[in-house]
């Protein structure tokens, strides 16, 4: 265990966990890393000397640190973008990106970016087509062919 007592080892660590938290964005392994950094600086103090009391102070100051520091960090550095109100993409005009139907056949549509499961009446709308959101079935999204009208709101920005 004497890895532990290394500064390589708490450089590369940290390193480690800043990629991942560009990979997987959560704002939790950014201090991981700012943990495994202070580490290292203790260590090359001499302040640590034991892989016992390196662990330790890891995993303490990764605790303090993410419930100290996590609000912080989400309110300037927001996630994606959520949805508050579900019903926020009703009336929207998404592309299909799957060939939707015939009959209750699911396809996928991009709406904003994100892609979702979309099912029709019952009519096949193929790839590349505009739709409108008429309705959400959970997670899926219920679209029919848009019409010019509805590409017009959207140029015109009456349109989410």
């Amino acid at each position: 265990m004497d890895f532990l007592l290394n500064i390589m080892f708490w450089i590369i660590l940290a390193i480690i966990f800043g990629v991942a938290e560009l990979v997987i964005p959560g704002a939790v392994l950014i201090f991981l890393a700012a943990a495994g950094l202070l580490v290292a600086v203790c260590i090359s103090m001499g302040l640590v000397d034991t892989w016992i009391s390196a662990l330790t102070l890891w995993f303490i100051s990764s605790l303090v640190m993410l419930i100290a520091l996590r609000g912080l960090v989400t309110r300037f550095a927001p996630g994606d973008e959520s949805f508050s109100n579900p019903d926020d993409i009703l009336d929207g005009v998404a592309e299909v990106v799957e060939t939707i139907g015939p009959d209750e056949n699911v396809g996928r549509v991009s709406f904003r970016d994100i892609t979702w499961n979309a099912v029709s009446d019952g009519s096949e709308i193929g790839k590349g087509e505009k739709v409108k959101i008429v309705s959400r079935n959970n997670i899926t999204l219920v679209v029919e062919p848009a019409r010019a009208e509805d590409m017009i709101d959207i140029e015109l920005g009456s349109n989410h």
